[in-house]
């Protein structure tokens, strides 16, 4: 199809070429048949053609071309032109060989020369040269020419497209020789020919050095040809001949200069690799254009005309220069690495373009060039590495740089006429009197938007152009069209260089970071720079070379400007040449840029030490720069106000922040903020975000500046380090308008972000961040040091630098929070307020922090997160204080379970309290502890529970605030509570170490367990002796119940070191505080009432006395069993009984009696856990069975300890005052709880002690006990002690004394026979005590009241009645029990105890209790049932007990106590029952048995019976004495004296006469009964009976006549009035009682009655007679009696025979005289 196609092209081809030379064959045949001819001919050719596929149009080229040239030469214009068709048809169909374009050339050359159809010559040339490349060597010189030539007619058409022809051709030319290069470098891959080096080792320069007409011989041909056009060019333009292009006559330099120009810029490849080309460049082009710069550079617009050289060659011409520095340009752009020296020569020249005496159109035009260069980055490398960095080079990148920079400062600084006189130009009056619209050369007024420009000084200079970054737009470069230098705006040259500068930054930039490095002022923290020491050296160099410029320019600019984008662009320039210069560690230049930065972000003059400082610097390195144009301050400073208001918006007035080089006393005035001021604050701080990794210390210079802004704004930190705008005026000093109140926001959120980037930083750049917070934190505090308001933005931008860099605490933790530590010390309130808010939130921040690895497992990041707030405890002021506390509860509660290692900071922290700190700082760290010790315990390490328990104590400690003391006691107790509940867990954890552990000296290898309890006792030991009562006791309390509870899970070792480092040392301290403690009242402090039982000191450690006392005490008891393993537990015992015998002793009653409690526990806890005997069966009291229950000597000295200890409290305290004292008050007197404990203590220390009791013991408990029991009781305190006196009770003491007996006495009758040795004590001592009823004991000589009377005396005696009456019930039961043991007999008990009851039995009714007689006479007959059958049986041991005995039944039978008036009959009967009770005793119990009864009691009992068997006779009548007849006690008497008379039992007739009736019956009976039964064979055994017979007898008798006598004597004086009954009843008795002894006598044996009775008896007969005559109005049973007596006498009128002269022996005759009283 293709084929097809070609062939149907072809015959088209074909048809048009038959039809155009038809076409010219009509026109010719008229005027030129030869041509007409030819035309045919080619016709037929032609046709030919088309009839023949086979034959090709190339065939007959010739032939078709021969008419054509013909026509040509006929100069017809009308044939040329269709010639000249047939000619282009031909060339487009490719047919034409050399041959025929020679003779087309040679054609168009005739038609040129004769100026016919230049267009379409023009056109055809193109076509020739353009479709093939036949045209080669002289003809395509020729057909060039051709085209020059028509260049220069003078048709502006033909010149025209002659231009673009020749522009065309040229380019062509070249186009082949790439071609062509192609095609060989094709053929040479292959191998088909010889390589470049080889063609290149033949070429000869010295042969291209010289100018021929010939091209080189290495040069192939398209090649040569253009080598030789381009030599040609070069010539022309050199105003030299062409040696190739002959025929050119003519020539302009402009057109040459364009045709270079286009040939280097789009054919360098062609240069470089052909070395021909290459030589042309060096040594002709170069050379040219070195020659063409010179009038340039020689003229000078300084230099008057005149001087100036008149040739016009050497007078600058814009259109020559303008194409010159294109030329340059194309060259330094494309051939640099060809022509490195050429360049630096171009590059030089084009430098002076820009001095000031340059025209400003030669300044424009450089600097176009100068930009294109300057967005090259590879080409300004180049010139520094080949240049700036050869020793001897001149440094033409800094050239550049520094001309720039020096132009721009020209402008402005030594204003160009130019722009002086536009200036001058717009105002007739030379600025004078500028139209209001302009206002300094700026259109201003409503609806104008002011052009973008440069202000400064007064020079105006508008941003004329605007330009996209990166690339180079020229003006005057391409105004090829003009020939006069065009008219330069004033503001244009400083455009370019603005724009030129940017780039140049830009540039450097893309050579640092690489082409691929975003935008600058975009790039950031991210971007890698990691360059080779070559590049690296190179880069340097390129800053090196450019700052000092770059810096003198754009500071310039900076200031100068006043548009908003371009004053950006400038920022954004400055900072990225100072992070460059940054990344290379370029200090100087860095430090520059960023000094220029933050200058501009202050007002004109703010007085900055430290920028003011950096700029001297900088301005010294970049003085060269400006040559001779550096800024004087004076100068400066007559404009920069007024330039910045006009040109600038005032957005903010405030205050400047005072700096430490100003004077105390200077004060700046108020400070302006513009719009810019803001932006570059914002550029600031958008530098520090993007390259804080490159700051290193230009850190301080940046972050310096920011404070002051952040001042003058107003802006304050708040939490978190982020800065907020003031809530009023008065609170920041800063006028802000509403158009930057708006900003303020966004500002500090730019700050905050500017901290937060630091996270990007590396470590190193990082460190020089926090230096430099460092550094103006330490200014800002030696400014506060002088009293003046500091700012705090240091502080809190380290305090955000810290908490978004957690992630890497360890690099920044130590310099942040040392430095936040030291501004906590300050003295000024908001700076240290800050310090610490600052060190705390970054502490709270860093625990809540995710750290990898996590914080919970890494102990040193937990020790170094939390030391920073341990090391605030430091700091002595309260509100920092207050502030860490507030912090650490905080951190507890939110993340107190990942310290699993901090907590020995932590309880430092908390445990930092002292007592110069309030209450609120103490309670305050006091909630941090409750929450540790509630909810953290668990969680903390071991090691640390010891300090806890030290940090709660201290709280204990604290004074400040009670109820915090107290709380803490508590929480160690919960402390314990763990401790106990943990113990396992504990136990496997701990170890001993010595520094957590304090030493625990006299315990080698305490376990560490154990330490930790030791550990908790001494400090609540510690807390035991605080100053505060309350403290003291809640301490005890929790120490003592702690042991209590826990105490069992401590080794047996470890109690010894609880005894003598805790318990006993508390006691002594306690002891030896007591005693010094103060008497005075305490202060009751306001309203606060205390009970006065606590009002001194004294008394309140007495409370504490008491406490630990008792603790101590029950420690012993209830760990005895341990305590006993213990090797010096003996010790131990004896020194804690000292403590209680010095307690014991103390005069506050509390304390006495607490000790004695404390004895007490002791003892009772000594019964279950030391051995005793008492549980041994009671035939086990053999010495034998004794050694079987062996008792360790240690026990038995600690109870015999616990005994002496016993007694001698005893002894010391019951001991009388001195005779000399008889007031109570003034002695001590122990008290009834007291004496009452003392006792009770007894029976559980007898309990140990009562095998070895012996009877000296004894007799220390009797002395002790009598003591106690004599002791009065104090008036106040009697009605609680004291029973009433109608209860029948003891009181508590005396019951104790009571009980304790009863042990001893158990001990007695139970115990071993050694025991009994103490049975006569004990019945002394209970006798003693029975004494007490009548008469109560004496206390020293205090004087004493009873207890039933009210009296002034403040002492008041027991009630001892009932306690003596329990006494006297023992003595009986305890004799009843041992009456027959030999040492009751041996020690004459029984006389002891009849010997007591006299006292008692005398009194009677005198008793202070009627009880008590009644009771003692129960006694003594209960006493006398047992111990007159052992008195018969021992009559030696019992002699003395017989006349003690009759004393007491005399003293007891007729008492001169009389009965109570009021006493009822039943009462007297049941007295009277009471005393016939001791008579029957007498009767059954001593007078059957009188022989073996000493005589002398025989003969008293009988006296006592006479007297009282006819009592009313004894006298006067008794019932005037309130005594009472007592009928049946006589009867009893007389019967018993009856029942012994003299008559036998088998004399006895048991029946009496039967009128015998009534009681005398009864009692015979009753006596006779007696007799028959107990008494026979006693009656009739000795003389001893006869004597009791006769005394009974012989005392009857007499009596009865007593009576009778009496009886008579009252009935006479008594006249008409009878006698009383009872006297009536007595006589009746007596006269039956004769008639009952007549009977008696008269049945008796004769020699059993002796003659005297006899006598008596018939004496009586007289009476009996006075009787019945003096009883005129006797009752009937007076009469009766009386009548049967008589009746006996009847028998006696006549005596019986009996033997006479009998008489009454000696014996009888004494007995008589007793019993009658003579």
């Amino acid at each position: 199809m293709t084929t097809s196609a070609s062939d149907g092209k072809a015959a088209k081809m074909l048809d048009a070429l038959q039809s155009d030379l038809k076409a010219l064959c009509m026109e010719t045949k008229k005027r030129y048949p030869h041509i007409k001819d030819s035309c045919e001919e080619a016709i037929i050719k032609v046709r030919g053609a088309s009839m023949n596929p086979q034959s090709s149009l190339s065939q007959i080229t010739s032939q078709v071309l021969y008419p054509l040239v013909q026509a040509a030469e006929t100069k017809d214009p009308k044939i040329v032109k269709l010639s000249l068709t047939l000619m282009q048809r031909l060339i487009v169909a490719d047919v034409v060989d050399t041959n025929s374009g020679e003779h087309v050339v040679e054609t168009l050359w005739m038609l040129m020369e004769a100026g016919i159809e230049e267009l379409k010559v023009l056109q055809t040339v193109t076509l020739l040269l353009t479709t093939s490349a036949v045209i080669q060597g002289a003809t395509l010189a020729k057909a060039l020419v051709l085209c020059f030539r028509l260049h220069f007619t003078k048709d502006a058409t033909v010149v025209n497209t002659a231009s673009a022809t020749v522009r065309q051709l040229v380019s062509v030319v070249f186009e082949r020789v790439v071609a062509e290069d192609a095609k060989y470098y094709k053929e040479e891959s292959s191998g088909i020919s010889t390589t470049e080096e080889e063609v290149e080792e033949h070429i000869n320069l010295e042969e291209l050095k010289v100018l021929s007409a010939n091209s080189p011989k290495t040069l192939h041909p398209a090649a040569a040809d253009a080598y030789l056009m381009f030599q040609d060019l070069v010539q022309l333009v050199n105003a030299d001949q062409p040696l190739w292009l002959l025929g050119l006559t003519e020539m302009t330099r402009t057109f040459g200069l364009e045709l270079l120009e286009s040939v280097l810029t789009t054919f360098p490849t062609v240069f470089y690799n052909h070395t021909e080309f290459n030589f042309l460049l060096k040594d002709r082009v170069c050379a040219l254009v070195i020659k063409l710069f010179s009038p340039n550079i020689k003229y000078r617009t300084s230099v008057p005309a005149s001087m100036q050289q008149a040739t016009p060659l050497d007078k600058p011409y814009f259109p020559i220069a303008m194409r010159l520095l294109r030329v340059v340009s194309v060259l330094i752009q494309k051939y640099y690495p060809l022509l490195v020296t050429q360049c630096e020569i171009f590059l030089s020249l084009m430098v002076k373009f820009l001095d000031g005496d340059r025209p400003m159109w030669q300044r424009g035009l450089a600097l176009e060039v100068l930009h294109r260069l300057a967005t090259q980055p590879n080409l300004l490398q180049s010139f520094c590495t080949n240049y700036d960095m050869k020793p001897h080079a001149t440094k033409i990148f800094q050239d550049i740089v520094n001309s720039l920079g020096a132009f721009v400062q020209s402008l402005f600084i030594s204003p160009q006429s130019s722009a002086a006189s536009q200036l001058s130009s717009n105002s007739p009056g030379g600025g004078q009197g500028q139209s209001p619209a302009l206002l300094a050369g700026m259109p201003v007024g409503p609806g104008v938007s002011p052009q973008p420009a440069f202000f400064y000084r007064g020079v105006y200079l508008p941003l004329c152009i605007s330009i996209p970054t990166g690339q180079a737009k020229s003006s005057y470069l391409e105004m090829l069209d003009k020939l006069e230098p065009p008219t330069i705006p004033d503001g244009y040259g400083v455009s370019v260089a603005y724009y030129c500068l940017l780039d140049i930054i830009r540039s450097i930039h893309l050579v640092m970071m690489g082409p691929n490095a975003p935008a600058e002022g975009h790039s950031g923290v991210n971007e890698q720079y990691d360059p080779s020491e070559e590049e690296r050296r190179i880069h340097e160099q390129l800053v090196n070379s450019a700052w000092c410029g770059l810096l003198a320019a754009l500071t310039i600019l900076l200031e100068a400007c006043t548009d908003e984008a371009a004053t950006e662009n400038i920022l954004k320039a400055i900072q990225t040449f100072a992070s460059l210069a940054g990344k290379l560690e370029l200090t100087t230049p860095r430090d520059a840029f960023i000094t220029a930065l933050c200058k501009s972000c202050l007002p004109p003059h703010y007085t900055l030490t430290v920028l003011n400082n950096a700029s001297v610097a900088a301005a010294a390195s970049s003085s060269s720069v400006s040559r001779g144009h550096q800024r004087s301050p004076s100068t400066e400073s007559q404009h920069q106000y007024y330039d910045s208001e006009v040109r600038h918006q005032v957005v903010a007035v405030g205050t400047a922040l005072a700096t430490p080089s100003l004077p105390v006393g200077a004060q700046q005035g108020p400070v302006m903020l513009t719009n810019k001021n803001l932006q570059c604050m914002r550029a600031t701080l958008s530098m520090a975000h993007c390259h804080g990794g490159v700051l290193g210390a230009a850190w301080h210079l940046l972050l310096t500046t920011l404070q002051h802004l952040v001042w003058i704004l107003g802006l304050k930190p708040s939490t978190g380090g982020s800065l907020k705008a003031g809530r009023s005026t008065a609170e920041t000093n800063a006028v802000i308008t509403t158009a930057v109140i708006a900003d303020l926001p966004v500002l500090s959120s730019m700050l905050s972000r500017l901290f937060e980037s630091s996270q990007h930083l590396n470590d190193v750049a990082l460190h020089h961040l926090i230096d430099a917070l460092c550094q103006l934190s330490r200014e800002s505090m030696e400014l506060a040091y002088t009293n003046r308001e500091p700012s705090l933005f240091a502080v809190a931008k380290l305090l955000e630098t810290g908490v978004v860099n957690l992630g890497r605490v360890e690099v920044l933790w130590r310099p942040v929070t040392n430095h936040l530590l030291d501004v906590c010390q300050h003295p000024h309130v908001r700076m240290r307020e800050w310090g610490v808010e600052a060190v705390t939130y970054l502490v709270k921040a860093a625990l809540t922090h995710k750290h990898n690895p996590p914080l919970k497992d890494n102990q040193k990041l937990q020790t170094l997160l939390l030391s920073p707030l341990s090391e605030v405890s430091l700091v002595g002021h309260p509100d920092v204080r207050q502030k860490q506390l507030e912090s650490l509860l905080h951190i507890l509660h939110s993340c107190g379970e990942l310290l699993h290692h901090g907590w020995p900071l932590i309880l430092n922290i908390i445990g930092a309290i002292n007592d110069n700190h309030s209450e609120h700082l103490v309670r305050l760290a006091f909630q941090c502890l409750q929450l540790v010790v509630t909810d953290f315990l668990p969680l903390m390490p071991w090691s640390c529970l010891p300090l806890t328990v030290d940090t709660a104590a201290k709280f204990g400690s604290q004074t400040q605030e009670l109820n915090i003391s107290l709380t803490a006691i508590g929480l160690m107790w919960n402390i314990s509570d763990y401790f106990y509940q943990n113990q396992e867990k504990l136990r496997v954890s701990l170890t001993s170490d010595n520094q957590v552990f304090p030493d625990f000296p006299g315990v080698p290898n305490m376990p560490p367990f154990d330490k930790l309890w030791m550990c908790l006792y001494a400090r609540l030991g510690d807390l035991c002796v605080d100053s505060r009562p309350a403290v003291r006791k809640s301490a005890g309390q929790t120490l003592f119940s702690t042991i209590a509870a826990h105490g069992a899970l401590l080794h047996n070792q470890t109690w010894q070191a609880v005894l003598w480092q805790v318990l006993f040392p508390l006691l002594d301290k306690v002891r030896q505080l007591s005693d010094s403690a103060s008497t005075d009242k305490v202060d009751q402090g306001g309203n606060i009432l205390i009970h006065h039982s606590r009002n001194t000191q004294q008394k309140q450690w007495a409370e504490t006395q008491v406490l630990t006392l008792s603790g101590v005490a029950r420690v012993f008891s209830t760990k005895q069993k341990i305590l006993q393993g213990l090797g010096d537990f003996p010790r131990a015992w004896a020194l804690l009984l000292d403590f209680i015998h010095t307690a014991a002793l103390s005069k506050s009653n509390e304390v006495s009696l607490a000790a004695l409690k404390s004895l007490q526990e002791m003892l009772q806890a000594g019964r279950s856990s030391a051995p005793s005997t008492s549980g041994l069966p009671e035939d086990s009291t053999s010495p034998s069975h004794l050694n079987s229950s062996v008792v360790p000597e240690d026990s038995i000295a600690n109870w015999n300890t616990a005994w002496k200890v016993w007694h001698t409290i005893g002894s010391e305290v019951t001991k009388p005052p001195p005779d000399e004292v008889t007031r109570g008050s003034d002695a001590y007197i122990p008290s009834q709880p007291f004496l009452t404990a003392l006792v009770h203590i007894f029976p559980h220390l007898f309990l140990h002690i009562k095998h070895r009791f012996v009877v000296s013991d004894f007799t220390r408990l009797a002395s002790v006990l009598l003591g106690c029991v004599s002791v009065p009781v104090h008036g106040d305190s009697s009605p609680f002690i004291l029973p009433s006196f109608t209860e029948v009770v003891v009181t508590p003491l005396q019951e104790g004394i009571l009980q304790a007996l009863v042990g001893v006495e158990k001990e007695i009758t139970e115990g071993s026979g050694a025991s009994r040795a103490m049975v006569p004590q004990l019945f002394s001592l209970l006798l003693q005590f029975s004494s007490y009823s009548c008469q109560a004991p004496s206390y020293g000589n205090v004087l004493t009241r009873p207890h039933t009377s009210k009296g002034s005396t403040d002492w008041v005696t027991m009630n001892f009645v009932p306690f003596a009456e329990r006494s006297m019930s023992m003595v009986v039961s305890l004799y009843q029990k041992t009456s027959n043991w030999q040492e009751v007999i041996e020690a004459s008990v029984l006389k002891n105890i009849i010997q007591a009851t006299i006292t008692p039995l005398r009194l009677k009714y005198q008793c202070p209790a009627q009880t008590t007689w009644k009771l003692v006479i129960t006694t003594l007959l209960t006493v006398l049932q047992e111990g007159l059958q052992l008195a018969r049986e021992h009559p030696t041991h019992f002699k003395d007990m017989w006349p003690v005995l009759g004393t007491a039944l005399d003293s007891f039978l007729f008492s001169n106590s009389p009965p109570p008036a009021n006493q009822s009959s039943e009462d007297a009967e049941r007295d009277e029952g009471i005393d016939c009770q001791v008579v029957e005793l007498i009767r059954e119990e001593i007078l059957p048995y009188a022989s073996s009864t000493p005589s002398d009691f025989i003969v008293s009992i009988m006296v006592l019976l006479n007297k009282g068997s006819i009592e009313s006779a004894s006298g006067v009548d008794s019932d005037c004495e309130g005594f009472k007849l007592r009928e049946e006690f006589a009867k009893t008497c007389f019967e018993t004296l009856l029942q012994f008379s003299l008559l036998t039992p088998s004399d006895l007739d048991p029946e009496l006469d039967n009128t015998d009736k009534g009681s005398s019956r009864k009692s015979l009976e009753t006596s006779n009964g007696f007799t028959a039964q107990d008494s026979t064979s006693s009656l009739a055994q000795s003389d001893s009976t006869q004597v009791t017979t006769k005394l009974a007898v012989t005392s009857l008798l007499h009596r009865f006549r007593e009576v009778l006598v009496k009886y008579v004597e009252d009935e006479k004086l008594s006249g008409k009035c009878p006698l009383p009954r009872h006297r009536i009843a007595e006589i009746s008795f007596v006269l039956k009682a004769i008639a009952t002894l007549l009977s008696s006598l008269k049945k008796a044996p004769i020699e059993k009655v002796d003659s005297m009775t006899w006598t008596q008896l018939i004496g009586l007969y007289p009476h009996l007679v006075e009787v019945g005559g003096a009883s005129s109005t006797g009752s009937p049973q007076l009469w009766r009696s009386l009548r049967e007596v008589l009746l006996q006498y009847a028998q006696l009128l006549h005596p019986p025979s009996s033997p006479a002269g009998e008489v009454c022996d000696a014996t009888d005759t004494t007995h008589l005289s007793l019993v009658n009283g003579t």
